[in-house]
């Protein structure tokens, strides 16, 4: 039921110390970038728990056999990061099925394709602009997911929005930062999701012919998971905030919540 994806493709990204434990993505049939944050190491020689925190794409598009298998992963919470035009259009997490605490926190108002023309065909330099732009409207977002996952008896949790490459991308740093993970295992684990889109335009191809116009027809800028644009942001957080903890408590994400998150998440 478990697979990784970098068996796929031939390219090692996540390094064997980090993936030994458990294979990282979960093998869904429709939905392809859903992936277990355990198993990064800490600056304090700790670990991250496996199955307790995951990142994903649309979880929306879990039916059938996809929602027993979300049920062996016993989630208490669910998170999506999606708008609310988005939610209307394509539908949630199937909570009747799947009974979870579902929270939405839209970390933007509008997708890209709502409100983005791209000003440049370099995909480095337009995920660094976006996400600048993500950070000035939607931090505090960022910074209420971390809080919902600290929160009692929220874990298992999986955050998550349309690709899980963005706004996902953006919360799955924050909270690796705030465990005390590395800059490059959080770059590494941002950079997976490139295969993810990849997967998930040949599973379009085939089964989601609105899914596959609609990546198919986007600038390729939008789609990108340079590792690059991630390194930018954290050299930007750190200059902006003096370190990437001073960021996360100007998002409320205090000493308090992070020293929450690693109680609940670290092991030794």
């Amino acid at each position: 039921m478990f697979t990784d994806p970098l068996m796929c493709i031939g390219t090692v990204v996540c390094m064997p110390t980090t993936c030994d434990a458990h294979d990282r993505l979960i093998d869904f049939e429709a939905v392809h970038n859903f992936r277990d944050l355990g198993g990064y190491a800490t600056r304090d020689g700790e670990r991250v728990r496996w199955r307790q925190v995951f990142r994903a794409d649309s979880l929306n598009r879990l039916a059938g056999a996809d929602i027993e298998l979300v049920r062996t992963l016993g989630l208490a919470t669910v998170i999506d990061l999606r708008t609310d035009q988005e939610l209307e259009m394509r539908g949630r997490f199937p909570v009747e099925q799947v009974p979870v605490d579902f929270h939405q926190v839209s970390v933007i108002d509008r997708t890209w394709q709502q409100a983005t023309e791209p000003t440049t065909d370099d995909p480095v330099e337009f995920l660094v602009w976006a996400y600048r732009a993500m950070l000035v409207d939607g931090a505090d977002r960022i910074g209420q997911a971390l809080r919902l996952i600290a929160a009692p008896g929220a874990l298992p949790a999986v955050f998550h929005c349309a690709a899980g490459k963005d706004r996902t991308g953006l919360v799955a740093a924050a909270l690796l930062a705030a465990l005390g993970v590395d800059d490059e295992d959080i770059v590494a684990d941002y950079a997976l999701t490139a295969a993810a889109v990849l997967r998930t335009l040949v599973w379009a191809e085939h089964n989601n012919a609105e899914l596959f116009e609609r990546m198919s027809t986007v600038p390729k800028q939008f789609m990108a998971a340079d590792p690059e644009a991630m390194r930018v942001i954290l050299a930007d957080l750190r200059a902006t905030h003096g370190s990437l903890d001073g960021f996360l408590d100007s998002i409320g994400v205090g000493e308090a919540v992070r020293a929450d998150l690693r109680s609940k998440l670290l092991e030794d």
